[in-house]
């Protein structure tokens, strides 16, 4: 694959992710979804050719909804992860296992990345106060 097809399959995903984030999350995650597909279609082993494209842009979204806890019924943004794979038309199971994938490609925490965090939950991290000095942690 040239890295125009590269591209145009990588906008495909784009505009997937982006489309369902339109209907049923907000923007933030729709921009969240559009960085971390971007930052996958930079990696040097180009994920992105293989595999449906479907379950790349559902893997996107799961990712940054497990990211932010949005499958926890207390969030704002609650969204079952079954809905994720429904409205893709995938399996669940090839969704979360895809998502733990791009964790590991990206070096994604399970509990808070900068990179992939809504406004709103970094504002809450309690971590987002400490600094470290001399070896030891402080608030501040």
């Amino acid at each position: 694959m040239d890295k125009q097809q590269l591209k145009e399959r990588e906008s495909k995903i784009t505009e997937m992710a982006v489309e369902f984030c339109n209907q049923k999350l907000n923007d933030e995650c729709a921009s969240l979804c559009t960085k971390l597909i971007q930052k996958l279609g930079r990696k040097r082993t180009a994920p992105l050719q293989s595999g449906r494209p479907e379950i790349w842009a559902a893997a996107s979204v799961y990712t940054i909804c497990s990211v932010n806890f949005m499958f926890a019924k207390s969030s704002s943004l609650y969204i079952p992860s079954t809905a994720i794979s429904d409205y893709f038309g995938t399996s669940n199971s090839t969704v979360s296992q895809k998502s733990r994938a791009i964790k590991e490609m990206l070096k994604i925490s399970n509990f808070f990345d900068a990179n992939f965090t809504l406004q709103e939950i970094a504002a809450k991290n309690p971590f987002l106060n400490l600094r470290m000095e001399n070896g030891f942690f402080f608030l501040g």
